[in-house]
């Protein structure tokens, strides 16, 4: 049995490559396609997803008590974990096997060090890319957590206990991750998120699925959004260095970075909307998962979905041309939570009250759109806890509770943004320009909104009777619709179903919170 820091058994060890020398292996070996502009584009089909029904936390004493055993945080047996992995380890020792070492979290005290072992080179660069990796490691580095990754190694679910040949365990105890039966790698990104969420609370210090960037006058500002809400997009602007687009953690004296770098979703990418993103997806040694290309000029097709909508780009922090050295920021003064509503009802953009960010906070609501997943043929309802159910291990609740905390402590202003539809639904209404999303948001973290509010009676949101720079007719969603009739039903339609998503929660949140909550409309 490994257990750190011991060394994984392999044909030959690859450890520590630099990316130029990790892009040769993944060419040589035929695990991928070099890009126009030397990017590293793979192919991780089927799997161009996480498989979220796969994962498994192994049910012992030192963890037990502090999960939220469930069907998001589903247990199995430590004997089970124990002969997969003597299989898993078995079937590596005969093969080549890839390892970089690197932290995850930027502030030192509560970064974790990491060994990440791979089958497939390529996805070693991807966690040179998106973990911490310093240029030396100190002689005394050692791990204190490791991540097995067998990419085409597949489980017996019989024999194993899994619920498919795909299998994403962690083992607290162990200290270990192990993957299997999979090449897409947001699934080790984000079972390291995974023990980020579990360590942290346990030390006062909250972890966040979000984004974070600061202004020059070190205002500092937190997005938090599901995938296709805008939080890479909207964090990723010239005027305000970025700290990290996804995972950071608010300590008692700061913000930081767990990553070294973005996992950008390139779908239908712009040039002039997200010129940050388009000219790191179009560098060096960046890994492109399932884009679409000409196989001739090697040139990108980011328009194309005929692989799947999740393409995404894997690069380091560093090529991005404004970000924080050091990746952490002062105390945030603004947080914005971001929601795709493709119901078309939800105000563009509306203050909330803390108990109000709570309540959201832990309702995590957006929307699918016809054609993201298979079945869907309508705007869906969906609601993540956290936003960022999947990678939550504790009680929703706990989270919250150290949210509203500091929020309070620190006197956050707090807005919701709807990056979704407006005019009517999904398939009748428009998206929201991200012009003017940009400019309520940059209104909002700049504190340039005037106090002038007027309660709308659906959600109970304060919404702005004017924003600098944004026609005043788009604020207001229900005069955006021609049949303000159709308009009343949908929104209360999606008020019952926000209330009824928050009985999971009524047993364990505050007065304060259930006070906010939003009720069905008679």
């Amino acid at each position: 049995m490994l257990t750190v820091p011991e060394r994984l058994r392999a044909a030959h060890l690859w450890e520590n490559l630099s990316a130029s020398e990790l892009m040769e292996h993944a060419l040589r070996r035929g695990e991928g396609a070099l890009g126009a502009n030397g990017q590293l584009i793979v192919d991780t089909r089927p799997q161009t997803g996480r498989s979220p029904k796969d994962k498994f936390f192994v049910r012992e004493p030192s963890s037990e008590s502090h999960i939220d055993w469930g069907a998001v945080n589903q247990p199995i047996d430590e004997a089970r974990f124990d002969a997969l992995f003597e299989r898993v380890e078995e079937y590596l020792s005969t093969r080549d096997v890839y390892a970089t070492d690197c932290y995850v979290g930027a502030d030192e005290r509560f970064r974790l060090p990491l060994r990440v072992y791979t089958e497939l080179a390529w996805q070693n660069l991807f966690a040179r890319h998106l973990f911490i990796t310093p240029e030396q490691l100190p002689s005394d580095f050692a791990p204190e957590f490791t991540v097995v990754d067998a990419a085409l190694f597949e489980a017996e679910p019989e024999r194993d206990g899994t619920r498919t040949s795909t299998f994403i365990l962690v083992n607290f105890r162990r200290r270990m991750i192990l993957i299997g039966g999979t090449r897409y790698a947001g699934e080790i990104k984000k079972s390291v998120f995974t023990v980020m969420n579990y360590l942290l609370p346990l030390r006062d210090a909250l972890p966040m699925h979000c984004s974070a960037n600061v202004g020059a006058a070190g205002d500092l500002a937190i997005f938090f959004g599901l995938s296709g809400t805008g939080k890479t997009t909207l964090s990723s602007d010239s005027h305000r260095p970025l700290i990290g687009d996804d995972e950071h953690g608010w300590s008692d004296d700061d913000v930081f970075n767990f990553e070294g770098g973005c996992y950008a979703k390139v779908i239908r990418l712009s040039p002039t909307a997200e010129p940050e993103i388009w000219a790191a997806t179009n560098h060096y040694s960046t890994v492109l998962e399932n884009v679409v290309y000409d196989e001739h000029t090697r040139e990108l097709d980011v328009d194309s979905e005929a692989k799947t909508e999740n393409t995404r780009s894997a690069y380091p922090l560093e090529f991005i041309p404004n970000i924080v050295a050091g990746s952490k920021g002062p105390q945030p003064s603004v947080i914005l939570m971001l929601t795709a509503d493709a119901f078309g009802v939800l105000p563009p953009i509306s203050k909330l009250s803390h108990e109000q960010a709570m309540y959201h906070f832990l309702s995590g609501y957006t929307a699918k759109v016809a054609g993201t997943e298979r079945g869907v043929t309508e705007p869906q309802a969906t609601f993540s806890t956290c936003f960022g159910a999947p990678f939550m291990v504790h009680h929703p609740t706990v989270y919250a509770k150290l949210l509203g905390r500091k929020i309070a402590e620190r006197k956050v202003d707090c807005w919701l943004i709807n990056t979704g539809w407006t005019g009517g639904p999904y398939g009748v209404g428009k998206r929201m320009s991200i012009a003017h999303t940009r400019a309520m948001v940059n209104a909002a973290i700049e504190g340039r909104i005037p106090e002038q509010f007027e309660r709308e009676k659906f959600f109970g949101l304060l919404v702005p009777a004017g924003v600098p720079g944004v026609p005043a007719e788009v604020l207001n969603p229900r005069n955006a619709w021609k049949d303000v009739h159709a308009y009343d039903a949908q929104a209360a339609a999606l008020a019952q179903l926000f209330a009824d998503n928050f009985r999971r929660f009524e047993a364990q949140a505050s007065e304060a919170v259930k006070r906010v909550a939003i009720k069905p409309v008679a």
